[in-house]
């Protein structure tokens, strides 16, 4: 498929994303398609998500694990089989109640109108202070 063709499929996706529609979300996955997410501390859902199966886990934990408050695709950039969304997001961690905002790098790698590769880039600073829980010391 061409570039504008990815990328109005990305779109679609992100779309069903931010509504909510993760089951039409995954029929843009490729069957073998590869999740890469930044390893955090205390973020369950860090780590390579292999197969659509995997991918399915994956939104199921961070919907679990998170409550995201805003979010938006703002650029998407294609060439070849690849498109960059640019974007940023508000969410705050259910375990601890604390908020973060981060922009966001999402990179994917497209075949056949299929999402094959999804890489993740974020600020993991502001990510790991939000899932960080809070210990005090007993006096």
């Amino acid at each position: 498929m061409n570039e504008d063709a990815n990328i109005l499929i990305l779109r679609e996706a992100y779309l069903k994303f931010q509504t909510g529609d993760f089951s039409g979300l995954i029929e843009h996955f490729d069957d073998d398609i590869y999740f890469i997410v930044p390893e955090i501390e205390n973020v369950p859902y860090g780590g390579l998500w292999h197969r659509k199966p995997a991918a399915i886990k994956f939104f199921e934990i961070l919907t679990s694990a998170e409550d995201i408050s805003d979010y938006e695709a703002r650029e998407f950039i294609a060439t070849g089989d690849k498109v960059v969304v640019l974007g940023r997001m508000t969410s705050t961690v259910r375990s601890t109640g604390r908020h973060y905002s981060t922009e966001w790098v999402h990179v994917h790698t497209m075949q056949a109108g299929m999402i094959t590769n999804f890489t993740v880039y974020l600020d993991t600073a502001a990510a790991l202070r939000a899932f960080q829980m809070v210990t005090t010391a007993l006096t």
